[in-house]
């Protein structure tokens, strides 16, 4: 079992699994390019070609082959996006005064206007 559940992330779970999302993608991104680069070099082309064609290929190729670790990344932005709406709406609404920001109801009483009620 692990501890990390991208469907139910804990409070600070989010950030932990976007971080982690995007540097499994990177890394296995980039062991693809290396691996391309690797293998055109053994070819005997040269290592500025290699490259440059390992980045053309790699890209396709990733998208087929790292699907899981895409659709992962996918469900860890949607959890930091909704997470970040939610700390921008309360941000909002605090800074309107409104009850709702804290989740304390003693501005309730208070009027906009700063009257008591």
């Amino acid at each position: 079992m692990s501890t990390s559940q991208p469907s139910e992330p804990g409070p600070t779970a989010p950030a932990e699994g976007l971080a982690g999302a995007v540097a499994l993608y990177g890394l296995a991104r980039l062991g693809l390019l290396a691996v391309v680069a690797g293998l055109l070099v053994l070819a005997g082309t040269p290592l500025v070609i290699a490259l440059l064609v390992a980045l053309v290929v790699a890209l396709p190729l990733s998208m087929l082959l790292f699907r899981g670790l895409r659709a992962r990344l996918d469900a860890a932005l949607a959890v930091a996006r909704e997470r970040r709406g939610a700390q921008r709406a309360a941000l909002r609404a605090g800074l309107r005064g409104d009850a709702d920001a804290d989740g304390s109801g003693d501005r309730a009483e208070r009027q906009p206007d700063g009257s008591g009620g």
